[in-house]
């Protein structure tokens, strides 16, 4: 954990992939107002543009940079992630989540099955479901990936905190009913089916 590379945020805008996982992600997440956690919120694009549509999202992120972006629209509703801690910001322990959402971030882990715990322990109070995405590998995207030889650059060898863990339907589905989460519905996003870009899991404990 003492490894961390922050990712040295510069602006408050969204990334490329935004553009196809937030449509998904954004008709599976709750219209009641309860409490919605964005872990690894990284700058707090996506989760302020929930706060802006009505959403009650908070963000935590190990990146001082990103949740100082962050906290610029909606302060107070972001806080800087200790990685070495299994609980959450002090400010956020007694608020009730019942809604985790995790876009991009469990591909850059070491030990992801610790993530899913840490998840797991936040909702296991009042129950509720833990939306994550990923980039998406399968038979057909791996195959395509070879014959255009795209594998460097797909794998980001050279980015430092790049992704380290690269994620099927079938690993990704192992790895949160292994937690003790049902599967509650899959998505493919970006580009045409079974070479998307990123898929999407909604699981719920």
């Amino acid at each position: 954990m003492s490894d961390y590379q922050d990712y040295n945020w510069e602006n408050e805008s969204f990334t490329q992939a935004h553009a196809y996982f937030m449509p998904p992600i954004i008709k599976m997440l709750p219209a009641d107002g309860s409490p919605i956690l964005d872990v690894g919120c990284g700058n707090g694009s996506f989760a302020n543009f929930l706060i802006s549509k009505g959403f009650n999202v908070y963000g935590t992120d190990a990146s001082v940079t990103g949740i100082e972006l962050a906290n610029r629209r909606n302060p107070g509703h972001f806080f800087t992630q200790d990685l070495s801690e299994d609980t959450l910001p002090v400010e956020l322990k007694e608020i009730k989540f019942q809604t985790i959402i995790s876009t991009e971030v469990v591909e850059h882990l070491y030990d992801p099955r610790k993530y899913i715990r840490f998840c797991k322990a936040i909702l296991e109070e009042s129950g509720g479901n833990l939306i994550v995405s990923t980039p998406y590998h399968g038979y057909f995207k791996n195959l395509t990936l070879s014959i255009f030889g795209a594998w460097d650059k797909h794998l980001t060898a050279l980015w430092d905190g790049g992704h380290i863990k690269f994620w099927s339907y079938k690993t990704l589905s192992a790895l949160l009913t292994e937690a003790g989460f049902e599967i509650v519905s899959f998505k493919g996003c970006g580009r045409i089916p079974l070479i998307w870009k990123s898929m999407i899991i909604n699981s719920k404990i």
